[in-house]
C-alpha cells in the first residue's frame, strides 16, 4: 500500500495538471494535442533520471531500496529517501489500525481512512492540492459508513461533515475580508469535511486545536532551522491529517471524558 502511494503522491497531481491543459484548450477554442497515457497504473514504474524501467525485484518496498542502496541500478541516480520513508509510514500506521480495530470492516475502514490521509498530506506538501478525487470519496464514505455505526453514530457523522466544512469556510471568509487575502485552500474545508464526517462532530475541536499546534510548531522549526521564509505558504492539509489520525486512535470516548471533565 505505501508502494502505490508513492505512485498516487507522485502522479495524481500531474493527471490534475494535465486535465486542466486539456480544459482549458478545449474552452479556448484550441485543439488539443494527443499524449501518451498518463494514469496511476501506465506507465510503468521507471527511474526519473534515465528512464530505466524497474524490475519486480526493485519494486519491492523498502528492501529494493536497502539492497540498491539508495541508487538506480542503471545510472546510478539516487532514489529519494522518501520513498521508503512513505513505505514505512505507511506499514506503520496500517499495522497499528490493524492491532487498535482488529480483523473486520472497522479495521479495514480505518486503513483506508490512514492510507487516504498519507497521500493527501504529501501532495499538499509537495503541490499544495487536495485533490478532489481524494476527498469527496473521503467525506462521502465516511457518511456511508456510519450508517451502521462503524465509528460514530450517522447523527454525529452528518454534523460533524457539515461543521468541519462550515468551521473552515467560515476562518477563510473572516481573514479574506479583514486582510484581502487567501488564508487557506478550498480542500482544506473538504479534508476537515471528510475528518468530520469519519470521526464526528465531537472529534472536531480535538483536530482544529491539534492541527493548529502541529501548524506552529512545525510551521515554526521550518523557519528557523530550514531557513524558510515567512511569506512562503505553508499547507495546512498535512497537519489536518495528522490530528485525524490521531482522533481515530483517541476515539470519541477519550473526548467524552474530557468534556465531562471539564463539565
Amino acid at each position: 500500500m505505501g508502494s502505490f502511494l508513492n505512485v498516487v503522491i507522485h502522479r495524481l497531481p500531474r493527471m490534475m495538471e494535465r486535465e486542466w491543459k486539456v480544459q482549458c484548450a478545449e474552452l479556448a477554442g484550441e485543439p488539443v494535442e494527443p499524449a501518451p497515457v498518463y494514469n496511476l497504473a501506465v506507465p510503468g514504474s521507471a527511474c526519473p533520471s534515465c528512464g530505466h524501467r524497474l524490475t519486480p525485484l526493485e519494486n519491492v518496498p523498502v528492501l529494493s531500496y536497502l539492497a540498491l542502496r539508495g541508487r538506480c541500478s542503471s545510472c546510478r541516480a539516487r532514489i529519494g529517501l522518501r520513498y521508503p520513508l512513505v513505505e514505512l509510514l505507511t506499514a506503520l500506521l496500517l499495522g497499528a489500525a490493524g492491532w487498535h480495530f482488529g480483523f473486520g470492516w472497522q479495521g479495514l475502514a480505518a486503513m483506508l481512512f490512514l492510507a487516504s490521509l498519507v497521500a493527501l498530506s504529501f501532495i499538499d506538501f509537495d503541490t499544495q492540492y487536495l485533490p478532489d478525487a481524494i476527498t469527496l470519496p473521503l467525506l462521502w464514505g465516511g457518511l456511508l459508513l456510519n450508517i451502521p455505526g462503524t465509528f460514530v453514530d450517522l447523527r454525529s457523522a452528518v454534523i460533524g461533515a457539515a461543521a468541519g466544512y462550515l468551521s473552515l469556510w467560515s476562518v477563510y471568509w473572516g481573514f479574506k475580508l479583514a486582510t484581502g487575502k487567501e488564508g487557506m485552500g478550498f480542500g482544506d474545508f473538504k479534508l476537515l469535511a471528510a475528518i468530520g464526517a469519519w470521526l464526528g462532530w465531537k472529534m472536531l475541536p480535538f483536530v482544529i486545536l491539534g492541527s493548529s499546534l502541529a501548524g506552529a510548531v512545525i510551521g515554526i522549526g521550518l523557519i528557523v532551522l530550514a531557513k524558510r521564509g515567512r511569506e512562503v505558504p505553508i499547507p495546512f492539509g498535512p497537519y489536518l491529517a495528522i490530528a485525524g489520525a490521531a482522533g481515530l486512535f483517541v476515539g470519541e470516548g477519550a473526548v467524552n471524558y474530557y468534556l465531562n471533565f471539564l463539565t
